[in-house]
């Protein structure tokens, strides 16, 4: 897991620095909790991770630390949320 999370550190290269707070973009975000787009956009929708618009445009920024928070969380911290896998539908 700590060289899964590594590696996704290593790649992002757009980050977003706005007001000190770094925002990760969402193919960041999603690297870096080695999930699919679908399924950061799930966690977003059931509360578990915000996403903050960038200005005027459509796109959603993810605050680094929240994100990183996310990667280290325990299941066991956490059961009422259930795998991402049973939330996506192909």
């Amino acid at each position: 897991m700590i060289q899964q999370e590594a590696e996704a550190s290593a790649s992002l290269g757009t980050m977003v620095i706005l007001d000190g707070e770094e925002y990760l973009t969402v193919e960041e975000a999603a690297a870096l909790l080695g999930v699919k787009r679908a399924t950061l956009y799930a966690y977003v929708s059931r509360g578990i991770l915000k996403s903050y618009k960038q200005g005027m445009k459509r796109a959603r920024l993810y605050r680094r630390a929240e994100v990183e928070a996310l990667v280290r969380l325990e299941r066991r911290s956490f059961p009422d949320i259930p795998p991402a896998e049973t939330w996506i539908r192909d």
